[in-house]
């Protein structure tokens, strides 16, 4: 088990001064409380034969002083112990929000975000439980055992022998058990992160599943889920069920037999009253050591469970890093980008291949190309939100692998075609690149991509929410959001990735004018299917199949004839049909 729990060790370490003084209060607690039997068995055998009432009002506030000290300590230690876990859960909440925004995007296409989610709350939750309560009543069913055990063997070794003569069945029912609860726990969470990620699809997804009538059909989906997650947690509560009887069924053993074979000494007068009174509170005191055995058992194999799934996250290393990287080389950049013999394979399949490009500082070149030409994987390659081999692709003549990451996104204005909202202000979310922007500046960059005017109809204007992942804000607006977010970070190098799909011709030639005075002296790449998007770049790179196949200006590519030639006649003639339409 000490394996198991070894990633937890430098978080415990963390507070091992905390640890040892609520240990210590945990020590005081159990020893002051077995002295109460002792009292007692004196309180019955002096009373017994000499009893006055002054000696009575003596034990009578004996064991309300030993109630009283036993209280305090108990209190500290349960708020010093349990405090602990709290901060052991807020280490670890925090590591794993650290760990989780430094892997790059490949991670999340190949993780479910539910079953992040859910490692992040339920099996967090189990990991503080562990080490909470799961070492607080492990250390005091230890210490209590002991000091009870030890009392009983003092007042009569014979009837302690005895009454032990079960435990060894106890110990191998704990250990069957602890392993089933293991793994059936494990099930119960992975389920659970099962439901989650489907609830959260759903969600996500609502407009869709309206828009098709399957609202009855998710709801089908979801209660045969659920119904396996219950079915599974039944199992689990059935496990369970079994140790807690087991166990109480083994002290009521022990019981009998001290009943029988103590009483019997008692009418012998080989021991006291008092003496077999305090031998049956300190068994009595032993049915929580023995129920708490199968209740930690319990949380330590869940605990274990989920540990084990958290560390699937921790254990997952960022392919993308600063290891080469050299600080001093670029301390800022002026936007020169180049591709040398650039090939990049995604999932094993080749996407793009053989690309040489050089785009000078300043430059605005166009990307276009069918679906699936590799398009936004050629930009995503440059503030290596993918990794593209190394020395392939240059900045300001310099691999950017050496450059260090939060250098090169520093510099780097991105719109991807998806734009993403968070649940947040229109104002926070532009200025989510460069929180110390000022009002001025966020109402300029709104400007730019012409949204001031629908911003400043909304009921709070600047301050209106605008829902999970924009849901308020129809596409066109999102992109232009997105953009002016981009704007605001006054990067050098602006990517625009297909960021113009959803807003009409007339808004895309007003931010597109907006955008000359802001592009200039800047290098932009811009990606789009409409011409009237492109054809005033600088240079335009026509992909195909991963390959560049045309390269030039718009009117060069014109006069070649080929792919681009093609595109530009087909949306003239889109162009022409809508307008007699």
């Amino acid at each position: 088990m000490l394996k198991r729990l070894r990633p937890l060790f430098p978080y415990l370490t963390r507070y091992k001064k905390r640890y040892v003084v609520g240990l210590a209060a945990l020590v005081i607690t159990q020893l002051v409380g077995v002295t109460i039997p002792l009292i007692v068995k004196d309180a019955i055998d002096i009373l017994s034969e000499n009893g006055t009432r002054e000696r009575l009002l003596f034990y009578a506030g004996l064991l309300l002083a030993v109630a009283l000290t036993k209280g305090i300590f108990q209190y500290a230690m349960r708020w010093i112990l349990i405090g602990i876990s709290r901060d052991v859960e807020y280490d670890l909440r925090n590591d794993l929000v650290r760990h989780l925004m430094r892997l790059e995007p490949r991670y999340y296409t190949e993780n479910r975000t539910g079953d992040l989610m859910s490692k992040m709350t339920n099996d967090l939750s189990a990991v503080r439980n562990m080490v909470g309560p799961g070492i607080m009543y492990s250390a005091n069913t230890l210490v209590m055992g002991v000091a009870t055990v030890a009392l009983m063997v003092h007042i009569d070794p014979r009837l302690t022998l005895l009454c032990l003569l079960p435990l060894p069945i106890a110990s191998l029912a704990v250990k069957f058990f602890g392993q089933k609860i293991h793994a059936q726990f494990e099930k119960v969470q992975a389920l659970h992160s099962e439901l989650v990620e489907r609830a959260r699809e759903s969600l996500a997804g609502v407009r869709v599943v309206r828009a098709f009538c399957q609202e009855d059909a998710e709801i089908a989906s979801f209660d045969r889920m659920n119904q396996s997650y219950v079915d599974s947690n039944r199992q689990l509560i059935w496990i369970q069920s079994f140790l807690w009887p087991a166990l109480a069924l083994l002290f009521a053993i022990s019981f009998l037999l001290i009943m029988v074979a103590g009483g019997r000494d008692v009418l012998r007068g080989e021991i006291s009253v008092g003496s077999f009174t305090a031998f049956n509170i300190y068994l009595m005191y032993l049915i929580w050591p023995i129920i708490a055995l199968g209740w930690v058992t319990n949380i330590v194999q869940r605990g274990l469970a989920s540990l084990g799934r958290l560390w699937t996250i921790f254990r997952a290393e960022p392919q993308i890093d600063d290891h080469a990287a050299r600080p001093e080389i670029l301390p800022t950049l002026r936007g020169e980008i180049e591709f040398r013999h650039l090939n990049f394979s995604y999932n094993g399949k080749l996407i793009l291949k053989d690309i040489n490009l050089h785009i000078p500082a300043g430059r605005t070149v166009a990307i276009v190309g069918a679906t699936g030409s590799g398009k936004s994987t050629f930009v995503s390659l440059i503030p290596r939100l993918y990794d593209a081999p190394p020395g392939a692709i240059l900045i300001d003549g310099v691999s950017i692998r050496q450059i260090p990451l939060a250098t090169l996104r520093r510099h780097i204005g991105f719109v991807s075609q998806e734009p993403f909202l968070f649940s947040e202000t229109v104002k926070n979310n532009i200025r989510f690149g460069a929180p110390e922007a000022g009002e001025a500046e966020v109402v300029r960059a709104a400007e730019i991509s012409n949204i001031v005017a629908e911003i400043q109809s909304f009921p709070k204007g600047f301050d209106t929410m605008v829902g999970e992942r924009g849901l308020t804000l129809s596409g066109g607006q999102k992109q232009r959001v997105t953009i002016s977010r981009a704007v605001l970070r006054d990067p050098r190098i602006l990517i625009l990735d297909d960021a113009l799909s959803s807003v009409d011709t007339d808004t895309e030639e007003r931010i597109l004018n907006q955008l000359t005075g802001i592009l200039a002296g800047r290098t932009a790449i811009l990606i789009s299917h409409r011409i009237s998007t492109i054809r005033n770049a600088d240079e335009i790179v026509v992909l195909d199949q991963g390959t560049i196949v045309e390269q030039g200006s718009h009117e060069e590519l014109l006069a070649l004839g080929g792919y681009y030639a093609e595109l530009y006649n087909k949306q003239l003639i889109e162009e022409a049909l809508e307008k007699e339409a």
